[in-house]
């Protein structure tokens, strides 16, 4: 059936208001921004709610992208200056966040959850310090759902074959959570629970992303579909950091090959301390497909996907590096690699 259950529709005016609604209202009250998850479950009563809240309303509140000092560390005496944080909405960047010589230690990209995958595409910002964001943003669905699907709604929802989680994991970002009690902040191992599960309380609601900015890395992103905006086969995210010709740290998160796939501990152990190379990147794609789950479905092999697990973990860590190397954060200029060709290498990631 293609109707939802019946439920009571409400309209929240605040991030107060709304959390008060929840609380008010119990655990059959849902949020809704967008809605491209919820509203589809609702019409095939795989979820039923009592009440509605929309919180679309609240973008005054969270909807931005800034760069600031980061809160859980303390500022140098140099930065105390009193200046204004850098901060951007698609149209006015400060590319970076930075003022000259900020190598970017100590700040924070700070994203609101209302933020709608357009704005995460088409900001400069975010382009230029994480490419890793924009790579994913340009192939997550169609234009039509990235003009109303908000960061806050993908992270929530929490689908293993979901693009922003494998990218937040990736960059080490954490997540702020507001309820009665009020706001704390959780690392995403901590946020992401297992599939379409989070650390949000039924009386709580997801605020704000941030992530830290480090000097000395890049990031990357791929993904293989069946079609442009389809759901991903695979899709992988990396970023490194390097100090003195030798990688300092590294995460990998992959998507839609197992439920715990984000932020690979096994691939960090093995690369770090060492100088990148060809080699080092076989070793981390092999790590790769040893670590994920995929299973065989309508989307391929589960044999299929482990070989793009790797291969597309040896080409975002390849891109990564190159970038950090060239201190050049610029997004790769080819194509997606969405209908199952690399963009960089123009080869069919199919083929061993």
């Amino acid at each position: 059936m293609q109707v939802p259950a019946p439920f009571e529709y409400e309209r929240a005016t605040s991030v107060d208001h709304a959390i008060g609604l929840l609380e008010r209202l119990g655990p059959g009250a849902r949020l809704i921004a967008g809605g491209h998850s919820l509203l589809p479950m609702m019409k095939l009563r795989l979820v039923t709610v009592d009440y509605l809240i929309d919180i679309n309303d609240l973008r005054r509140e969270l909807a931005y992208i800034r760069v600031e000092p980061d809160p859980a560390r303390p500022r140098p005496a140099s930065q105390r200056t009193g200046r204004r944080p850098s901060s951007s909405r698609s149209g006015r960047p400060v590319p970076g966040g930075e003022e000259p010589g900020d190598d970017g230690g100590g700040r924070v990209i700070r994203i609101g959850a209302l933020t709608r995958h357009r704005e995460l595409l088409e900001d400069a910002t975010l382009r230029r310090a994480c490419p890793i964001f924009h790579e994913a943003e340009r192939v997550i669905a169609d234009p039509l759902v990235r003009n109303r699907g908000t960061i806050g709604g993908a992270l929530c929802q929490a689908d293993p074959s979901e693009d922003l989680t494998a990218v937040c994991t990736t960059l080490d970002a954490s997540c702020v959570i507001r309820g009665p009690q009020g706001e704390r902040v959780v690392s995403m191992t901590e946020f992401y629970r297992g599939p379409y599960e989070t650390a949000v309380g039924p009386d709580e609601m997801l605020t704000e992303i941030r992530i830290p900015l480090r000097p000395g890395g890049s990031s990357a992103y791929e993904k293989v579909g069946r079609r442009a905006g389809d759901w991903a086969i695979v899709s992988c995210g990396a970023a490194v950091w390097l100090a003195d010709g030798v990688i300092s740290d590294v995460r990998v998160g992959l998507a839609a090959v197992g439920p715990n796939t984000t932020g690979i501990p096994a691939i960090a152990e093995a690369l770090r301390g060492r100088p990148p190379s060809e080699e080092l990147y076989a070793q981390a794609g092999a790590i790769a497909a040893e670590y994920c789950t995929p299973v065989t479905d309508q989307r391929g092999h589960a044999d299929y996907k482990r070989h793009l697990a790797a291969e597309l973990t040896r080409r975002t860590l390849r891109r990564a590096v190159a970038r950090a190397l060239a201190g050049d954060a610029e997004p790769f200029s080819g194509g997606a690699a969405g209908a199952g060709r690399s963009s960089e290498e123009g080869t069919d990631p199919a083929t061993p």
